[in-house]
């Protein structure tokens, strides 16, 4: 599988749980912009079987390597990047995972007992990434359990494993200029910001601007019935010139701590 093969079939997985995906790239592309990739991101829970090392095996494969790593203590997550050895037009990966030794008894058995019940020998390690929920119908109740001490907990318990965002690299449209540009264009359109530690995360000074819409909601069935969370969302990122002349390719921790936040059920 190419590269472009790769991010194409996580596109079409992604674009189908987030409709507005589409229609924000739609409306770019009709201003007469070209959508270049910055990133994608997944989440996963910090276990040997599906670990950030086990999630990135697919891009390993295809020619990425480890570039850097992060630590966000107040969500309990740790997370690594991966860039392309050689394809320097190659959108960064972002892999992040709940620690969960770090929560509850409770929430740890729950995450433990739902893993047990996968049969991984099934689902390659570098197919992964394509398959989101791998585990039985989620119950409303345990999500709900879940999140009242972690949203990523929840989000993952329902999501499973799929490309969490998408990222437009705003240094390569044709018609927007800066990171404000972009936000004032997806207002005026009716999509609503993450404004969560404001609506551009990060600065000039840090060589790196994020934000982001927030995340859709969508219908899922549960052992109870049906109810509506929050699925994925898209993110735009415009980097900065470094010292040395070249742009900036790796990531702020606090700025994607807030990024993080565009699944929050309490901001939808």
């Amino acid at each position: 599988m190419t590269t472009e093969q790769l991010f194409g079939k996580l596109w079409d997985e992604y674009t189908n749980r987030t409709p507005s995906a589409k229609k924000v790239k739609e409306l770019f592309e009709a201003q007469g912009n070209t959508i270049f990739n910055d990133h994608v991101a997944f989440r996963t829970f910090e276990d040997s079987r599906v670990n950030i090392d086990v999630l990135a095996e697919t891009f390993i494969n295809n020619g990425y390597e480890y570039k850097g790593d992060y630590h966000f203590s107040k969500k309990k997550l740790y997370a690594k990047h991966f860039e392309h050895k050689t394809d320097k037009d190659a959108p960064l990966v972002f892999i992040s995972q709940l620690l969960t030794s770090e929560f509850s008894v409770e929430l740890q058995s729950i995450i433990k007992n739902t893993l047990d019940t996968v049969d991984y020998a099934s689902v390659p390690n570098n197919e992964l990434i394509f398959k989101g929920r791998l585990w039985h119908t989620p119950s409303y109740k345990t999500y709900m359990r879940l999140l009242e001490e972690s949203e990523y907990a929840a989000w993952l318990y329902v999501n499973g494993f799929c490309s969490n965002h998408f990222t437009v690299d705003i240094n390569k449209l044709e018609t927007f200029s800066s990171i404000t540009d972009v936000n004032s264009f997806l207002k005026a359109h009716g999509f609503e910001m993450n404004a969560s530690g404001g609506e551009i995360k990060g600065t000039a000074e840090e060589f790196l601007e994020q934000s982001s819409i927030l995340a859709d909601k969508i219908e899922v069935t549960f052992e109870e019935g049906i109810y509506e969370i929050t699925s994925c969302y898209y993110e735009f990122a415009y980097r900065h010139v470094m010292q040395n002349g070249e742009l900036f390719k790796g990531f702020i921790a606090n700025s994607a701590d807030k990024i993080f936040e565009s699944t929050d059920m309490v901001l939808q």
